[in-house]
């Protein structure tokens, strides 16, 4: 296997090179910003596949005009418990910037929130909504579809997406505990910077394009991932299809494959987010009585909290490994004319 060429950059400079590209594209200031913090975030705890990785296909969105650079999130409240954004057919992060602080205060007032948030395009990772949340005491939950990757379990053509869900559970004067998983084997940006690098992946991982189980990541890519656990996962991402989709009233997974552009950048979709308030729904003693699970549950010997590497991650304010190749298309970008 070659070897992988890096190039190290500080977070500010992986900050403002998101910026500088996002705004040359068309992004106005609110949404460059939202969406240059998600990438920096990202590359700051260790979601390669969710930070610079994804740019190239951002930008592909922009120059198709399928994606509103400018967009403008409307918000409403109108029910105490729920939350409506319309996204604008702008990219998430700055509808969620927009929704979140609401839901919270919805949630806190309530007990239970949700948020729909409709006419956008999800291209991020999950754990930064549900870790907002819990970092204001409430409790997170987080869905969304994509276009068909995954096949059901039983089947052998691409019907899910891959379906992410998140989760997130507040410790008072401690890091939440915050998983963000795709259901299927693996998220696809993690099977795409495998076939870029030259990994191999898990056998079962998926299927090449003639129907049996491969490991090379580039075969899969040309045929389908399999959802994790079987009939299992396989129930996990029609739940994530319904939640994202059934409730919110945007696209399923197959919807949104048969109306995108396939310009490289994600499909318009819906996402569900719940905030759920344990002071109101469990009590004063929620945290004591939660911590003592945790303590038993970390006394485990090999244990790690979900959520632990990219906290332990953030704490490395240094520079950054990024890959040469990677880095070199994006500054092409920064530089190109255009329009």
């Amino acid at each position: 296997m070659a070897q992988i060429e890096t190039e190290q950059l500080q977070l500010r400079e992986i900050y403002q090179l998101s910026f500088d590209i996002f705004s040359k594209y068309g992004c106005d200031n609110n949404n460059a910003t939202a969406l240059a913090r998600t990438v920096e975030t990202a590359e700051r705890d260790g979601s390669l596949s969710h930070g610079l990785f994804r740019i190239p296909g951002y930008i592909a969105s922009l120059k198709s005009g399928k994606v509103k650079g400018i967009a403008q999130p409307k918000v409403e409240n109108n029910m105490a418990s729920i939350v409506s954004v319309d996204a604008d057919h702008g990219y998430a992060p700055f509808a969620l910037k927009c929704g979140l602080p609401v839901l919270a205060q919805a949630a806190n007032q309530t007990g239970i929130a949700i948020m729909k948030i409709t006419n956008t395009f999800h291209f991020a990772a999950l754990w930064p909504e549900t870790e907002f949340l819990a970092e204001k005491g409430l409790v997170g939950v987080a869905c969304t579809v994509y276009k068909p990757a995954v096949a059901p379990a039983g089947a052998g053509q691409a019907f899910f997406g891959t379906n992410p869900l998140s989760f997130a559970w507040p410790r008072p004067s401690k890091t939440p505990v915050v998983f963000d998983m795709a259901t299927s084997t693996l998220a696809m940006g993690d099977v795409q910077i495998a076939a870029r690098d030259g990994h191999e992946l898990p056998h079962g991982t998926g299927l090449g394009p003639d129907g049996k189980p491969s490991d090379d990541p580039a075969e899969i890519l040309k045929g389908v991932l399999l959802p994790f656990g079987g009939y299992k996962g396989s129930a996990i991402s029609l739940m994530v299809e319904l939640l994202s989709a059934g409730m919110t009233g945007d696209n399923f997974s197959y919807e949104a494959g048969e109306k995108d552009n396939n310009d490289g950048g994600p499909p318009k979709g819906g996402e569900l987010v719940i905030a759920i308030n344990p002071e109101l729904v469990a009590g004063a003693g929620w945290a004591d009585h939660s911590e003592g699970f945790f303590q038993k549950l970390e006394g485990l010997e090999g244990i790690r909290v979900p959520g632990e590497r990219r906290h332990k991650n953030r704490l490395d304010l240094g520079a950054r490994n990024i890959n040469k190749e990677l880095l070199g298309k994006l500054r092409d970008l920064l530089e190109a004319v255009y329009p």
